[in-house]
């Protein structure tokens, strides 16, 4: 099956409401992508922050007429406020796997594998996770995820607990209890992102040794491994909590931090944590470090 793909810009203000509009209309998905370039770091907790000029893009089946669509949304918005339609058929595809073209099998410290379904890599001295790419982030492709496993994997996890805080995929939590850690505990304000850990979990065959809890329903435990990889505003607001979870002689590490808001970060926590000289990769750094 085919389908109509309507790509409009439109101002921030206007841009959710163009997209319930576009959804009331029937559309089957309504996506928003940057206009120009504009780079979006840091959203605060619970906030979905779009560009100044967003392009919004519905997806609609092929029965639907596009030019109504636009003289419907003309009806409901000022034309000054929509611009630069565009129209595009869409071919069909299985797009479940459209994904496998771009992820492939990673290793990190030559000791963790992460791959993608049918791709699992069965080498001796390492270990693999198994892990598609789905709606909660986390896959190890981006530097913030990899910096992370990068760290589980040069150290010894055997019989630790640990914590995964904004845990996304879970990925962080199954990793550490493949490399032996004894229990992972996954916090995550999004539903969603505790599902898709569960389903990880289960996918690796650690279902038993990972529990999810959203922030609100979390009774906190003191863990030898803390693991935060959210953003440099949410890691500075939630540093004494965070901090507070470390057990004596325990580590922490963070990431999702660019490399210009690593002071920050790190005077946030440095009554509670020693840290190592920080690791980056690309833009992004880690702080990892120990309970003082």
């Amino acid at each position: 099956m085919a389908w109509h793909q309507l790509t409009v810009i439109t101002h921030e203000h206007l841009a959710p409401k163009l997209a319930d509009f576009f959804d009331q209309l029937g559309a089957v998905s309504v996506t928003y992508m940057d206009a120009e370039d504009e780079p979006v770091y840091e959203p605060a907790i619970g906030e979905t922050k779009i560009w100044t000029r967003t392009q919004v893009i519905a997806l609609y089946e092929l029965d639907a007429e596009p030019e109504q669509l636009k003289a419907t949304a003309y009806q409901q918005f000022s034309p000054q406020d929509l611009f630069d339609w565009q129209y595009e058929e869409i071919a069909d595809q299985v797009w479940e796997r459209a994904w496998m073209e771009f992820y492939h099998p990673m290793k990190f410290a030559d000791r963790l594998w992460v791959c993608p379904t049918g791709q699992e890599q069965h080498e001796p001295g390492t270990v693999c996770l198994t892990l598609d790419p789905g709606l909660a982030f986390g896959t190890g492709t981006h530097p913030t995820t990899a910096l992370c496993l990068e760290w589980l994997a040069s150290h010894d996890l055997t019989g630790k607990t640990v914590i995964d805080y904004g845990c996304g995929s879970g990925i962080l939590a199954v990793a550490a209890v493949l490399l032996g850690a004894k229990h992972a505990y996954a916090v995550d304000i999004d539903p969603q992102a505790l599902t898709a850990t569960q389903d990880n979990a289960a996918k690796n065959n650690v279902q038993a040794q990972i529990s999810g809890y959203l922030p609100e329903q979390f009774t906190p435990v003191l863990a030898d491994v803390v693991l935060a990889n959210i953003l440099a505003k949410p890691l500075i607001d939630l540093a004494t909590p965070i901090s507070a979870l470390v057990a004596a002689g325990g580590q922490l590490v963070l990431s999702g931090i660019l490399h210009d808001q690593g002071d920050a970060v790190m005077a946030a926590y440095q009554q509670a944590i020693a840290f190592n000289p920080p690791r980056q990769q690309e833009d992004w750094l880690r702080l990892d470090g120990g309970k003082r």
